[in-house]
């Protein structure tokens, strides 16, 4: 397991985090840096400063620091840019996408961590500290106040799905508390001693508070630091409005099995699973990994292997789609706003958890859920959810295209629009039926994307779910139809990222989308002895990037990080 990993880094070594084979030399990327700094308002706190880089990349285990950032690389995929855009150009909107925070309980029964050697997201050695280290994440916002490159001042924060990692109502308590301020204690079951995985004694996974033999050896030892990452801390809370979309994490066992009857008794019992034989783990996760496979809950979560005993706590019921709606719908958890934070009460009845929204003068926000209770990780798009986007988009677009490529001219108020979802267009391939919609057909990505390939106005499309950097331009039948598609890494992996997203009108027919990555609000590397919120936050990124199932991959290319992404404006 870690093996792979490291000889992953080894043989990627710079190529790992973003650099390639041929890749420029320092002084070329040193250039492009000083010409960055010179087209930006301001780089500090972005990773157009700096960015976190591994001390020794070949080794077992690695501390960080922060190295050269990153430049902006211009894309002219979809239209070429023009000279002297800067003095021209008009910000239109900046805001911030958090995605795939997975707030996490790790001392929950209801979850599979024996399984991480065959699925690697199944257990995390960070994940206990995830509360505090989305904490720094909003500090990071907060320190930031406007876009690099327009200066303009924040308008919002989306968070694209995954908030939390199980559904449980801790976790999305834990969740709003992070986002809307206030004192949070990332902690379940007994009140005074830490039951999950990492204090088993179990060499399968880290225990930090002792030295195991194993394939987590070389971690550090380091007693106290469950406690420290479950104790009570003080989240600054978002300074600017926030908006929230659905993701399958949020709405299905570990993100991958449907709810079924008598789910919530595996939630809130007194045992918890932490091994099982490799012939039954095999079945099992074979079964997780095969859509529409029959899993045995039983097995999964009950049975013979190793069982702790721990204590039950009914917080830790599954929540459904429609109590996460009435979670945010609380003037309570109103926070910076707005009230609901794109939910309505129009969608608190968990069926259509879609809405649209202001992002400001003459742009509409569209937040979509691509999830279904069938369960699996990847996702789809109803039928009555896909007719809802076209006539939302035909409402705002004085021309569009049919469904045979027919110019259709309207007279209207044009809108331009950013759709919002969880999953990408190339994830989006389970179709199984919805159990919110039982009888409705779903759509895959490829459906999507042709539906807005046909609205000149759709600028671009932003997503999260599969936890890597990528940025993908999506040309359409005429110049004016295509449009981008922006997928940004999660909180819980490494890199660690959320982005910084600025749209301008450059006044020559053009639109620049400005995407610059950010890192939370904590020191590159701080002592192990550190146990405050800074350090635990530096920590979580440590122990992400050394995690046995990290993917350099995710990292992205350097067109994916910060980018200047060129469009035809449709309405010039």
């Amino acid at each position: 397991m870690g093996i792979s990993r490291r000889h992953v880094l080894a043989a990627t070594g710079a190529a790992g985090l973003g650099l390639v084979v041929g890749a420029p030399s320092a002084q070329a990327i040193d250039r492009a840096l000083r010409e960055s700094s010179r087209r930006a308002v301001g780089t500090a706190g972005t990773t157009l400063e700096s960015v976190a880089t591994p001390l020794d990349g070949a080794a077992a285990y690695t501390r960080l620091t922060g190295g050269p950032g990153w430049p902006l690389v211009v894309r002219e995929d979809l239209v070429a840019g023009k000279a002297s855009r800067d003095g021209r150009r008009t910000a239109l909107t900046a805001f911030v996408q958090f995605t795939d925070l997975h707030i996490t309980d790790s001392e929950s029964p209801a979850r599979f961590e024996y399984l991480h050697p065959l699925i690697g997201s199944a257990h995390r050695p960070q994940e206990t500290l995830g509360s505090v280290a989305t904490a720094a994440l909003v500090d990071r916002v907060n320190s930031l106040r406007c876009g690099p490159f327009t200066g303009r001042p924040l308008d919002f924060v989306m968070t694209t799905g995954d908030n939390t990692d199980n559904h449980e109502h801790l976790e999305l308590g834990w969740f709003l508390g992070v986002l809307n301020g206030g004192e949070v204690t990332p902690n379940s079951g007994g009140p005074y001693a830490y039951e999950g995985v990492q204090a088993s004694g179990d060499p399968l996974y880290w225990n930090p508070d002792r030295h195991l033999d194993g394939d987590w050896s070389a971690f550090p030892v380091l007693p106290g630091i469950l406690t420290a990452g479950t104790r009570t801390f003080t989240s600054a809370g978002l300074d600017v409005p926030w908006y929230c979309t659905f993701g399958n994490h949020d709405d299905s066992v570990v993100g991958s099995l449907p709810d079924l009857p008598g789910m919530a008794h595996w939630y809130t019992g007194r045992y918890k699973v932490i091994g099982k034989d490799s012939g039954t783990a095999e079945k099992l996760a074979r079964a997780i990994r095969t859509p529409g496979a029959s899993v045995p809950v039983t097995e999964l979560f009950g049975g013979s292997g190793t069982i702790r005993e721990i204590t039950p706590d009914e917080r830790r019921r599954p929540f459904t789609t429609a109590e996460f709606v009435q979670a945010h719908l609380d003037p309570a958890n109103t926070g910076s706003g707005p009230a609901g934070h794109g939910f309505t009460g129009a969608n608190a009845d968990g069926v259509d958890v879609y809405y649209t929204f202001r992002i400001a003068p003459g742009i509409t926000g569209i937040s979509l859920d691509t999830t279904t209770l069938a369960g699996f990780a990847d996702g789809s798009i109803g039928l009555g959810q896909y007719l809802w986007v076209e006539q939302t988009l035909k409402r705002g677009s004085s021309v569009h295209y049919d469904f045979w490529g027919n110019r259709i001219t309207r007279s209207v108020t044009d809108e331009l629009f950013i759709l919002f979802s969880h999953h990408t267009s190339d994830t989006m391939g389970n179709v199984l039926p919805d159990a919110r919609h039982p009888l409705e057909p779903r759509l895959t990505g490829d459906a999507f994307v042709a539906l807005l390939h046909r609205f000149p106005n759709v600028l671009a499309w932003v997503n999260g779910h599969t936890h890597e950097n990528r940025i993908t331009p999506r040309p359409g039948a005429t110049p004016a139809q295509g449009f981008w598609e922006i997928n940004t890494a999660s909180h819980v992996d490494f890199p660690q990222h959320a982005r910084v997203i600025e749209v301008a009108d450059n006044a020559d027919g053009t639109l620049s989308l400005f995407t610059t990555l950010i890192e939370a609000q904590a020191p590159y590397s701080a002592d192990h002895g550190d146990t405050s919120p800074a350090a635990l936050a530096s920590l979580y990124r440590e122990l992400s990037f050394n995690d046995l199932h990290a993917d350099p991959a995710r990292t992205g290319a350097a067109a994916d990080h910060n980018t200047e992404l060129l469009l035809v404006h449709p309405l010039r």
